[in-house]
């Protein structure tokens, strides 16, 4: 580690700079593009009416007072044997940081992202997370989520899994800058929330 001093970024600096990328993802196409390219070739065409399903019966839209084409609607934190905890998305997000997660030092978990796509399929979802302690970076996960089509029900993404950190320095609170962008660089949601490590779930 160098000796320079830590410099500290907003979370909107911080997603700024995450969609960044010199990586230049296809043009943008619509389901209608989509399913007429390739006609000739059966197995391809057969492969991409199984991926659109719904969407190749006309437009999909689960909420029309939403422009958007990603509704992020749920955060939950999972443990082999326990509940999920989940944080709601959909409401203010400036609330987040008041309901706190305990995870037990040392134990494995996973995050899953519940979000509803509608209107045109998406590309290259991603999820980054970065986590800070005291305002210094700790971590850093970046997961390609992958490309989804527009459904009326809600579809789901899930980490792979983590190790909670342990031992008396590890123990305190954190904080979590998370962001759902995707191939475009649309920033489909960001949020900050809060969890800490306990020596035992109830200590």
């Amino acid at each position: 580690m160098s000796g320079d001093p830590e410099v500290t970024h907003t979370p909107e600096e911080e997603a700024e700079e995450e969609i960044k990328s010199t990586y230049k993802p296809p043009p943008e196409k619509t389901i209608e593009e989509i399913l007429a390219a390739d006609q000739e070739d059966e197995s391809l065409r057969k492969y991409k009416e199984a991926l659109l399903g719904q969407a190749q019966a006309g437009t999909v839209i689960v909420d029309a007072n939403d422009p958007r084409k990603v509704i992020v609607k749920k955060l939950a934190l999972c443990v082999t044997g326990r509940d999920d905890v989940e944080l709601d998305l959909s409401g203010d997000l400036t609330n987040l940081k008041k309901q706190v997660f305990v995870i037990k030092e040392g134990v494995q978990y996973r995050i899953r992202i519940d979000f509803i796509v509608q209107r045109e399929i998406v590309h290259g979802l991603k999820y980054v997370q970065k986590t800070y302690r005291l305002g210094v970076p700790v971590d850093k996960m970046t997961h390609m989520v992958g490309s989804y089509p527009p459904k009326t029900e809600i579809q789901s993404y899930t980490t792979p899994p983590e190790d909670a950190p342990s031992g008396m320095v590890a123990r305190g609170s954190y904080t979590v800058n998370s962001l759902f962008t995707d191939d475009d660089k649309n920033v489909h949601l960001q949020w900050e929330w809060c969890f800490e490590i306990k020596k035992d779930w109830k200590d």
